[in-house]
């Protein structure tokens, strides 16, 4: 059985924390590993299970890489999506990426974003839909419903099919988020299933149906696939014929269409954590309902998330809210009305602000850096390098730039000269010189950089050679 993980959501009901240049699956939202690291981490104890290919989005792939390193897990690749389609074309190159590597074992579709408490009957529930994968089958997860939730879509069930293992469905229909009056009436029929987004199917057999109700969207796909091209573990899909593909969801392009789709139950305490309530659900409380985060005083307080990140957040009275405080935002909702949050990642893409997408902290494939502080002509950022990483050499038409080593070792290449910087030491770099910062030491190095200028923006930039393969 393969592996594929879907990593390519924005995760903007979850804003500030969850930002599309760095979105849910790559954060810590339940415990110590990130959402992608547990994804994969669950899957130990899955019998004959090969190693996982991830689906991203190209700025993405340095930390699909680096949280699979840091938590020892190696991909089979790594599908670097140049564009957003949907599921349904990310699913077929992962497809096509698996069938040209000469395989067509059975495939586990699996979004990057999902807790799954229940490790022993997740395990189970796959157990039961391999057998129908492999007969030929397109097997949907359909959750147990525990309530009559309206952020999920649903499954109905038809007959059952013949499966010595477990319970297995013929799918009836996929239905859109319901009202809570109609969510209420699917529940008690018990014939319903929130509709997980997980499936399982043979690549072949995907691609098979897929072309039989849309063939367009195959060919966009093969040759967006065959004109990819590999870098390591990253397949880079062509842009130029991948932006001209289809945008549907599986559900819409295949599963809904199809004679062979079966839904397997699975009943293993799932959730998407797709809003605030949803990990308010999830997460430890205190005595009064409460989860926090952080430097966190409550009094009077209760059934509350509060997350504090920088700085002391103190409630007094208050009830049913989350409060999220990051680097550069501060978000408080009424918990019932937190699927409203993308509301306001809208207005603020509207009004270009750069809280839509970004943090103050930005990761990198050598590190990150952290703005400190900004103004009309100066910018101040704190730069932190791993050991053995190094920056792309480049230069900027309209800003100079200063940095000042504060611990480990820089060597720096200024024009025509490399020199060594350690602790306290500084160098100062005018307006259009070639440059470059590597950290060739065993600890991580830390400077500031103040930057000034005219403009200072991160597309500024002009890279001559680059370590990653960042034009």
């Amino acid at each position: 059985m393969i592996p594929v993980i879907l990593s390519g959501g924005s995760g903007t009901r979850l804003w500030p924390y969850s930002r599309s240049q760095y979105p849910k699956q790559f954060l810590p939202l339940v415990g110590d590993n990130t959402m992608l690291q547990d994804t994969v981490l669950r899957l130990d104890g899955i019998a004959n299970l090969s190693s996982p290919w991830v689906i991203c989005n190209e700025n993405h792939r340095f930390m699909v890489a680096e949280q699979l390193r840091a938590c020892d897990r190696q991909p089979a690749g790594i599908v670097l999506e140049p564009v957003g389609r949907n599921t349904a074309p990310a699913i077929a190159l992962a497809a096509l990426a698996i069938l040209a590597s000469g395989d067509d074992s059975v495939v586990l579709v699996l979004p990057a974003d999902h807790d799954i408490q229940d490790l022993t009957a997740f395990h189970a529930t796959v157990s039961v839909a391999e057998a129908q994968a492999e007969a030929g089958r397109l097997v949907t997860f359909g959750v147990v419903p525990t309530a009559p939730e309206t952020g999920y879509g649903y499954i109905r069930r038809s007959q059952p099919v013949d499966n010595p293992l477990g319970e297995v469905f013929q799918v009836m229909q996929f239905v859109e988020k319901p009202t809570v009056d109609v969510a209420e009436r699917y529940i008690g029929t018990g014939e319903y299933y929130w509709n997980s987004g997980m499936f399982m199917f043979k690549p072949s057999r995907y691609i098979e149906e897929l072309e039989k109700f849309n063939p367009e969207m195959v060919a966009v796909c093969r040759e967006a696939f065959a004109k990819a091209e590999v870098d390591l573990d990253f397949t880079r899909i062509d842009r130029a014929s991948f932006e001209a593909c289809p945008d549907d969801s599986i559900d819409y392009a295949v599963m809904e269409k199809t004679d062979s789709a079966v839904v397997v139950p699975l009943s293993a305490e799932w959730s998407d954590l797709g809003s605030w309530s949803a990990l308010w659900d999830v997460s430890d409380k205190d005595k009064h309902g409460n989860t926090t985060r952080g430097d966190v005083i409550t009094y009077e307080t209760n059934n509350c998330y509060i997350q504090a990140d920088r700085k002391l957040i103190a409630t007094v009275g208050v009830d049913d809210l989350v409060i999220v405080d990051t680097d550069d935002a501060l978000m408080v909702a009424s918990k019932d009305q937190v699927q409203d949050v993308k509301a306001i990642v809208g207005e603020l893409k509207s009004q270009q602000r750069s809280e839509a997408s970004t943090h103050r902290k930005v990761y990198r494939p050598w590190g990150y850096y952290d703005s400190i502080d900004f103004g009309e002509r100066f910018q101040v950022k704190r730069i932190v390098v791993r050991p053995g990483a190094e920056l792309s050499l480049q230069m900027h038409h309209h800003r100079a730039e200063h940095w000042v080593v504060v611990s480990g070792t820089a060597v720096v290449v200024n024009g025509d000269n490399e020199i060594m910087l350690t602790e306290n030491q500084s160098t100062y770099i005018p307006i259009g010189q070639k440059h470059q910062l590597k950290n060739p030491g065993a600890i991580a190095l830390e400077l500031i950089e103040v930057q000034s200028g005219s403009y200072l923006g991160e597309d500024d930039i002009v890279r001559f050679k680059d370590l990653y393969g960042r034009a």
